[in-house]
């Protein structure tokens, strides 16, 4: 019986699963950071100052916190496709409620609400991802799939400052149309997801027999090569030191990324640009990111090595985000900010390959909630580090070397403290060149 074709297979997967599923992080990430380009005109009309700001921006992330484990394991139980479905549709509706903030209490609640309604989404695409391809391509595919973060920026800064053009249309704010415009995209996807996803192979009618027994074949080979030093009940997934470890360096890379994803359209606004302008000029270091994140994903597979790869990115980081802090306004700062970028987008791919390395069956799906969740709570921190020094220091140069002090610990937590336990024989260096491809 003729052998089938493996990477027809994964094709055949990834252009399945992989563009719907980039196509929502991209609106669940402009809906996240919106308001980055709704403070241009909505902090002064509802009276926001820098700190509260810094507080709106990152308590969205404290309801993502205490939602993301049970979000994780409701998903176990009624499946990807149903449960991903319920998560667009809340956050697309509390999305477009946003336009109805009237004050700094208002703002702080809806922004919390948000957080608690997006919790699950990305370590559910995660796990999910981990049904679908072997442990050997899924650095690249994670990295893939978070391109969807560089390609939110950089086509959500022109298009969020284009739609504040809109002021007064109707009767309505700019930022208002804001909120309503890119929030619906997160409702209508609800169907798309509950038409196309599939939860598990066995299900996938758009797989042939042998194809399904291929794929389940080498999922079993993964599981059983890691089940040696696996943590594989759920208890425990809580408190492996490992874990923890990879908490605090996703802790500090979310801080660092999101403490400059809401305070750069400010920051480049603060140099004298126009608001369309602004939002140009905020779409370049993410470009630059989208091929940062492409070329490190692949090489990360390619080489079979996740800790060094990681800890390069963060050193990326912290060096670009400190340079851009010392050189103040000028072009150059937009560079080093794009080389920051490279490191803080780069990392996703070496580092959510790293789970699967410690972690099995149920405590998988745990796990990666749990590390998403305490990593995402520096998504409060790094906006509240910027917006409470540039308030007692009236610049944005201090906010700058705080978030690169995240990087700098990312870097040094990952080169002393990660050291995966265990690599698979299919993805050793010598077995890659001729067993693999890249999955697009």
């Amino acid at each position: 019986m003729q052998q089938p074709n493996e990477y027809s297979i994964v094709r055949k997967i990834f252009w399945r699963v992989i563009p719907l599923l980039m196509v929502l992080y991209v609106v669940s990430y402009i809906d996240r950071i919106n308001i980055g380009f709704a403070a241009l005109t909505m902090n002064h009309d509802i009276g926001l100052n820098a700190y509260t700001y810094g507080w709106g921006a990152g308590i969205f992330f404290f309801g993502y916190c205490l939602f993301e484990v049970p979000s994780n394991l409701m998903m176990v139980r009624f499946g990807a496709r149903r449960w991903i479905a319920r998560i667009l549709f809340t956050w697309g509706l509390l999305s477009c409620a946003m336009a109805l903030v009237a004050g700094p209490t208002s703002f702080l609640v809806l922004r919390f609400f948000l957080g608690v309604a997006e919790a699950g989404f990305f370590p559910c695409v995660i796990l999910y991802l981990t049904f679908w391809f072997p442990a050997r391509y899924r650095a690249r595919i994670i990295a893939t799939f978070s391109l969807a973060i560089p390609v939110s920026i950089a086509v959500g800064a022109p298009l969020s400052t284009l739609i504040l053009e809109l002021d007064g249309m109707l009767g309505v704010k700019g930022w208002q149309w804001l909120f309503i415009i890119e929030g619906i995209p997160a409702v209508l996807g609800t169907f798309f997801v509950l038409r196309m996803l599939t939860d598990r192979q066995e299900e996938a009618q758009w797989l042939t027999t042998q194809e399904k027994a291929w794929l389940a074949d080498e999922l079993n080979k993964d599981i059983v090569a890691s089940n040696e030093h696996n943590v594989s009940a759920l208890r425990k997934a809580f408190t492996d030191p490992a874990v923890f470890t990879l908490a605090l360096v996703y802790f500090c890379a979310i801080g660092a990324n999101l403490g400059l994803s809401f305070f750069l359209p400010q920051i480049i606004k603060a140099q004298g640009y126009s608001t369309m302008q602004t939002g140009l000029i905020t779409s370049v270091p993410y470009i630059a990111g989208c091929v940062g994140m492409l070329a490190i994903g692949f090489l990360s597979d390619r080489f079979n090595e996740r800790r060094w790869f990681l800890a390069a990115t963060m050193v990326l980081t912290a060096g670009g985000l400190a340079v851009a802090g010392a050189l103040g306004a000028s072009v150059w700062s937009i560079a080093a900010v794009s080389v920051a970028a490279i490191g803080i987008l780069g990392c996703k791919g070496p580092f959510w390959a790293l789970p699967a390395t410690y972690l099995s069956g149920q405590a998988m799906a745990g796990g990666i909630a749990f590390i998403n969740a305490m990593g995402n709570l520096g998504g409060f921190a790094g906006p509240y580090l910027v917006g409470f020094f540039k308030s007692s220091s009236n610049s944005y140069a201090s906010g700058l070397y705080a978030l690169a002090a995240l990087g700098a610990a990312a870097a040094v937590t990952t080169a002393l403290c990660i050291n995966p336990r265990r690599a698979l024989k299919a993805t050793a260096p010598g077995n890659l060149s001729t067993r693999t491809r890249d999955a697009q």
